[in-house]
């Protein structure tokens, strides 16, 4: 039986974060693995579709990576004349590794190879770059595309990150249980970074950046499937669920932003929501919540209001509280004055927002400025409020937002000049 091209695709995608990981497990050499899996994912891309499916797909594409890996490395010995390249290469402990075909003793590849490349040897750029080019398979191009800067620049990186990955040294195993908390907690970090870059673009033209979204809640279902008990992993999958499900509904004709108050409910991915809320469910009862679970527990309270006053902004302002408390920063501070304001009034929010002037984290933000004009919109202030919306304008870099905030100006300027009506009429 002939498998279609696409078929072929939705095998090799999963399967090449696991390739990978299996020939770095048994070899070693992070760069040269990672060549070889191309080469062997080209040639099943290129096979499969006339030849058919092999039986394990898996084993073949590890086979030919494997061979492909063996002549590379040879070539390289041979290159530099040195018979101890290959052993300076590879941890002393691999030569005794098992195949690479067997599954490791100690986790998943995938899982494995997802550590490694949010290893605390790499700056979170490096470390954010090297696990959606590594794990989730995007060219160097996406990536560069994604963040907006140059080919060149991003495969600069990410040649940097896989060179301090071999550097280092680090042997390709599961953490051990004295450092795995901090390093589960850096992989949730990347996942959530590559996913909030996704659904809140902060440059470019577009809101949404597809790719990216897509691809964080797809590495995040990898997670939560092999660390099923780590509840923030379970919490920060139905934080990307209960926020994404409202995309449909972010954006009107021509990628206009729609803000939360006025987006078409009916148009929620209402499948995400119940995907999410039943996440979180499952996750409260095991101990505390994290800042993942808190911050999805907000996600549910607006998903599941009817409408946009039926939120319950009391609770959302005690969670902000929380979250706080777990994790402080100031835009949990920003979101915290918003909730406040809608819960007590635009008063209350606007005094909340003063803690934040001297804030260097976040005073020359465009959302500090953007949340002062809405509250000041609030309290009846048209003139301030507009200055906010364009202070706000000056300072972000995504079209949508830009032209959004300009609009909200416009429309008050358009308010203050409108001559008022005659009493009676």
């Amino acid at each position: 039986m002939t498998a279609p091209p696409e078929e072929a695709w939705d095998l090799l995608r999963p399967l090449a974060p696991q390739v990978l990981g299996a020939l770095v497990r048994r070899y070693g050499h992070f760069d040269a693995a990672e060549d070889a899996v191309q080469e062997a994912l080209a040639a099943a891309a290129s096979q499969w579709p006339e030849q058919g499916l092999p039986v394990d797909p898996r084993a073949w594409l590890i086979t030919v990576a494997s061979r492909r890996l063996t002549d590379l490395l040879r070539a390289e010995r041979a290159r530099r004349r040195r018979e101890d390249a290959l052993a300076a290469w590879t941890p002393p402990d691999a030569w005794l590794a098992p195949g690479a075909d067997r599954p490791p003793q100690d986790g998943d590849d995938t899982l494995i190879l997802l550590f490694m490349c949010c290893h605390p040897v790499l700056a979170p750029d490096l470390q954010i770059a090297l696990t959606l080019r590594s794990v989730g398979g995007l060219t160097t191009a996406e990536i560069a595309r994604a963040f907006f800067v140059p080919e060149a620049t991003m495969g600069q990186r990410i040649s940097r990150a896989k060179r301090r990955v071999r550097d280092s040294r680090v042997p390709f195993r599961m953490p051990g249980a004295d450092e795995r908390p901090a390093r589960v907690a850096a992989v949730l970090r990347v996942l959530y970074l590559v996913f909030t870059e996704g659904y809140a673009s902060t440059a470019g033209p577009h809101l949404y950046r597809g790719e990216l979204a897509t691809e964080a809640i797809r590495l995040a279902r990898i997670v939560h499937r092999l660390l099923p008990g780590d509840a923030e992993a379970t919490g920060l999958l139905a934080l990307m669920l209960l926020t994404d499900a409202r995309r449909p509904a972010r954006t009107g004709p021509g990628g206009v932003l729609v803000p939360l108050a006025e987006q078409d409910r009916s148009a929620w991915n209402a499948e995400y929501i119940a995907e999410g809320v039943e996440l979180l469910s499952a996750a409260l009862p095991h101990g505390p919540a994290g800042p993942y679970q808190v911050q999805a527990a907000i996600a549910a309270l607006h998903d599941e209001a009817a409408t946009a006053r039926d939120t319950d902004w009391p609770q959302i302002a005690a969670l902000y509280g929380v979250l706080m408390e777990l994790s402080p920063n100031p835009m949990a501070a920003l979101n915290h004055a918003v909730a406040v304001a809608m819960a007590r009034g635009p008063a209350a929010g606007l005094a909340l927002l003063e803690g934040l002037r001297d804030d260097a984290r976040i005073a020359g933000h465009h959302r500090l400025h953007a949340v002062r004009a809405h509250l000041l919109e609030m309290s009846g202030d048209a003139a301030a409020a507009r200055a906010c919306y364009l202070a706000a304008a000056e300072r972000t870099h995504s079209l949508p937002e830009q032209r959004y905030l300009h609009g909200r100006a416009a429309r008050l300027a358009r308010t203050a000049a409108a001559p008022e009506r005659p009493a009676g009429r």
